[in-house]
């Protein structure tokens, strides 16, 4: 069996790792003539970091993340924070795994530095795609055919694979933009801000920020709307008194991280419909192509990781049957995945609610949840961190399956 993966992102460089433990044939074709350094802060829960340390990131991880001790659920205007559940040491003694901060940069480098350089084309812009009763293959602008008997779309939400094979519909918007920067840490030293995962929810805008790069940068994300169009790129600038203008009125921590940022950036926020199906014959997408989401769970990336782990063992397990691998991967990944998307979207809504009968009602809901709970986890994170890939591929999950999501 050779494997065709198309896109060396968070989600094809995890599978072509998995694939290479697992001793199958691969390449993968990326249209970057290099790894850059791209993106900005990710979270990584106990559900992918498990993942990470089985394709040998393990002793990697330390060097370039942080460990938050908690979530905080914060309001705008005092600063109170209204829910908060645990992380370290608790998500690792419960899950098995640590919950981390990093930067997409120093991922993707852990990821890249142990690909098979061998199995890896760089600067391969992908033209055209299929398959027919000979296998599948992907043709590059220059002309190169590619074949192979799988194809995998790991190619982004703006995949090529899931336009040719799947759904050509348009990305959907989500009305909001997300604002970011990154501050070194010690120029907010003075503000002694705990090493936890920070979420502030305000009236039409919300503020994420946390530590990534080891606690030498602090990563923050602001979720809110503009009047004026704006594109969906990680590289567009954005000015600082604009982000300011839209903190009027909030409690101060957020405004003083903002202002001590040097370079900010905007992007629109979109995702997309959810797909019905993710294989045709011997084709498949994985990661945003499959799936991509709104950032207000986190799990962009650790859904891709848990793709790419699930989809290499099917293919391991069934490697003369490639439809028969490809549909387990589907049945094991649809449905959680799709979960995660609505769920998303979801929360959309309730971090931007502005009536202010509305937000007391979720804060006392949030507070309530605190006392439930005894500053234990909540059935979301349960069900979100629970989630073991290899039990899924064994069949062995069903601790997990039983549980609620939201």
């Amino acid at each position: 069996m050779r494997v065709i993966i198309i896109g060396a992102g968070i989600g094809g460089s995890a599978l072509a790792l998995t694939l290479e433990q697992l001793g199958l044939d691969y390449v993968v074709l990326e249209q970057a003539s290099e790894f850059g350094d791209v993106g900005a802060g990710i979270q990584l829960s106990p559900n992918g970091v498990r993942i990470l340390e089985q394709l040998g990131l393990g002793a990697d991880l330390p060097t370039y993340v942080t460990e938050p001790d908690c979530h905080k659920m914060v309001s705008w205007d005092t600063g109170e924070i209204v829910l908060r559940t645990p992380l370290m040491p608790m998500v690792k003694e419960t899950f098995g795994a640590a919950y981390y901060h990093a930067h997409r940069r120093d991922l993707i480098a852990s990821l890249t530095n142990r690909l098979n350089m061998d199995r890896v084309q760089m600067n391969v812009q992908v033209a055209e795609i299929g398959q027919d009763a000979e296998g599948v293959w992907a043709v590059s602008a220059d002309g190169t055919r590619h074949k192979g008997d799988v194809l995998i779309g790991a190619d982004g939400i703006h995949s090529l694979v899931r336009e040719r094979i799947f759904r050509p519909d348009e990305m959907r918007p989500s009305g909001y933009v997300a604002w970011r920067g990154i501050v070194p840490a010690d120029k907010l030293a003075h503000l002694d801000i705990p090493v936890s995962s920070y979420i502030v929810m305000g009236p039409r805008l919300s503020f994420v920020f946390y530590y990534v790069a080891g606690g030498r940068e602090l990563n923050w994300l602001a979720l809110g709307q503009t009047e004026d169009e704006k594109r969906e790129s990680w590289s567009q600038t954005a000015s600082k008194d604009e982000v300011l203008r839209a903190f009027e009125g909030w409690y101060d921590l957020p405004k003083q991280i903002i202002d001590a940022t040097d370079s900010l950036f905007v992007t629109a926020l979109y995702d997309r419909q959810p797909l019905g199906h993710w294989t045709q014959g011997h084709i498949a997408v994985m990661g945003d192509a499959a799936h991509a989401m709104l950032p207000y769970h986190a799990q962009g990336a650790v859904q891709s990781v848990e793709d790419a782990w699930v989809l290499g063992r099917c293919l391991s397990d069934s490697p003369e049957d490639v439809q028969a691998a490809l549909g387990k991967y589907e049945g094991l990944r649809h449905d959680r995945a799709t979960r995660m998307v609505q769920h998303s979207r979801n929360a959309q809504g309730w971090y931007h609610i502005d009536d202010p009968a509305e937000v007391e009602a979720r804060n006392n809901r949030f507070r309530n949840i605190g006392e439930q709970t005894g500053g234990g986890f909540t059935k979301q994170q349960t069900w979100l961190y629970a989630y073991d890939a290899e039990k899924a591929v064994q069949g062995t999950d069903d601790e997990w399956r039983s549980l609620p999501d939201w």
